[in-house]
């Protein structure tokens, strides 16, 4: 069973490395998620948000602005989900735990 472990562990790393073969070297300038627009002509909204993070959100900060303001429904979302995630784990200990005193 070791084996088979092992073996499927090597299989992703190779395809792990095989995928990043393909992707554009950090911070090329001519990769598609570097540019401007899009394949089709529409502008990309990395540049949008480059350009226009201090006047939507009067902040300098361009990392902040973007999880605030413009992903700022997103980013609650998240939050909601780990937040109810943990609970929900918590509720399920603590139940192991009084059917484990019940027991006694």
């Amino acid at each position: 069973m070791k084996t088979i472990n092992y073996l499927s562990l090597v299989a992703v790393g190779l395809l792990l490395i095989y995928a990043s073969l393909g992707l554009p070297y950090r911070g090329d300038s001519d990769a598609l998620v570097n540019q401007d627009t899009s394949l089709i002509g529409t502008p990309v909204a990395s540049s949008y948000y480059i350009q226009n993070a201090y006047k939507d959100a009067n902040t300098p900060n361009i990392v902040t602005a973007i999880l605030c303001d413009y992903r700022g429904f997103d980013t609650l979302g998240e939050e909601v989900v780990i937040f109810t995630a943990g609970i929900v784990c918590f509720l399920l200990l603590n139940r192991e735990r009084k059917i484990e005193k019940k027991q006694r």
